[in-house]
C-alpha cells in the first residue's frame, strides 16, 4: 500500500495532480480543495490511497491522514466507490462528514452529488459506530487573512476553469454571508458549492 506520495508538483489538472517520486511522475487524484493547496513545482506531501482494479491501479491523494482514513472507510459501506468516497470528501470536511455519519444527519450528507435519502440512511446505519474509530480530531484551519483568501481562492477557481467574474463573485458572496473570518479551504469549498459544477 502506497500510503504518502512527497516530491515537487509537475502539473496540477482539474481532478488530479501529478507529482514526482523518486523521478516517476505519479498522477493523484485529488479534491478542488487538496489541488488547491499545491503549487506547480513546490515539494508536497499527500497522504494517499491505492485502489487496485483488474485493469487499473488508480491512486488518489488527501492533505491530512483524516481525509484519507475517512475515503477508505466510506468505500466499507455497500454501494460506495472510491468516486463516490472522493465526491463526499469535496463537498464536506472530514469534520463535518464525520459528525454527520455520527449524528445521523441526512440533510448534510444528500448534499453530496449521488447521495439520496436512502443511501444516506444506509452509511449511517453501517459507519455510525465506525466513524469515531478513524476520524480523529480535526485541528481547525489557520484563520488567514481576508484579502489573501480572496485571492487565493479566486485562483483556485480560475485554474479549475471557472470565469475571473464567475470566481471573484462567488468568493464575495461567500465572505459577505460568513461569520468572522473564514480559513481559504473552507471559503473554497462553499464557492465551489454554489457554482456549481463546471
Amino acid at each position: 500500500m502506497i500510503s504518502t506520495v512527497r516530491g515537487p508538483v509537475l502539473s496540477i489538472g482539474l481532478d488530479h495532480a501529478v507529482i514526482e517520486v523518486g523521478g516517476v511522475g505519479m498522477a493523484v487524484h485529488a479534491t478542488p480543495v487538496t489541488l488547491a493547496g499545491l503549487r506547480r513545482g513546490e515539494e508536497s506531501r499527500l497522504w494517499t490511497s491505492l485502489i487496485v482494479r483488474e485493469d487499473s491501479l488508480t491512486l488518489y491523494g488527501f492533505a491530512d491522514a483524516e481525509s484519507r482514513d475517512l475515503f477508505v472507510l466510506l468505500q466499507t459501506a455497500s454501494g460506495v466507490g472510491p468516486r463516490l468516497a472522493l465526491a463526499a470528501l469535496a463537498v464536506l470536511s472530514p469534520d463535518q462528514l464525520s459528525h454527520a455519519l455520527a449524528d445521523g444527519n441526512l440533510t448534510v450528507l444528500t448534499q453530496v452529488p449521488g447521495i439520496g435519502k436512502k443511501s444516506a440512511e444506509r452509511l449511517i446505519l453501517e459507519l455510525r459506530d465506525k466513524v469515531g474509530v478513524v476520524a480523529g480530531t480535526v485541528e481547525p484551519a489557520v484563520t488567514a487573512d481576508r484579502g489573501r483568501v480572496r485571492t487565493e481562492v479566486s485562483e483556485a477557481l480560475v485554474s479549475l476553469g471557472f470565469s475571473v467574474k464567475q470566481a471573484e463573485q462567488s468568493v464575495e458572496s461567500v465572505l459577505a454571508a460568513g461569520n468572522g473570518d473564514l480559513d481559504t479551504a473552507a471559503v473554497l469549498r462553499k464557492a465551489l458549492a454554489t457554482l456549481g459544477p463546471k
